[in-house]
């Protein structure tokens, strides 16, 4: 006969290795090849994928990235439409502070107005006051 072992479980405690505790993940395009690589290599070579699920796999990987790329962009060009303005941005659950937008850093992907010579992101940005529009003079002048 066979002896099984008791397995101990910390999961009552919390200090589980595979417990999730409000972490955000992200898939990237290294962990899609990782997977593809990973797919690739444990098929069944009796049953291998179809190339054209393969190719629409990598489509839609492809989309998925080009949406990414969009998306920063878009984020830019929002950031980028604050220079000038007013805003009053969230510091943190208590504080609150009001500047003019002087520049756009990009950060980690994420874009960040410089408002009082510190960096913040978007989403702490409340509200946005444009600036004054400015008056164009027209100067005439005279034909002699």
């Amino acid at each position: 006969m066979s002896t099984v072992s008791s397995i101990s479980s910390s999961t009552a405690s919390g200090n589980s290795p595979d417990s999730v505790t409000n972490q955000q993940q992200t898939l990237t395009q290294n962990n899609f090849l990782q997977l593809l690589v990973s797919q690739m290599e444990n098929q069944d070579p009796l049953d291998p994928q179809s190339d054209t699920q393969m190719a629409a796999e990598m489509a839609q990987f492809t989309s998925l990235q080009q949406t990414s790329a969009m998306s920063s962009s878009l984020s830019m060009m929002q950031a980028n439409s604050l220079v000038g303005s007013t805003v009053n941005v969230q510091v943190d659950s208590k504080t609150t502070a009001s500047g003019v937008v002087s520049g756009v850093a990009m950060e980690s992907g994420t874009p960040e107005v410089l408002v009082n010579g510190t960096p913040y992101t978007l989403s702490q940005v409340t509200s946005i006051t444009p600036p004054a529009a400015q008056t164009a003079t027209t100067q005439t002048s005279t034909a002699q």
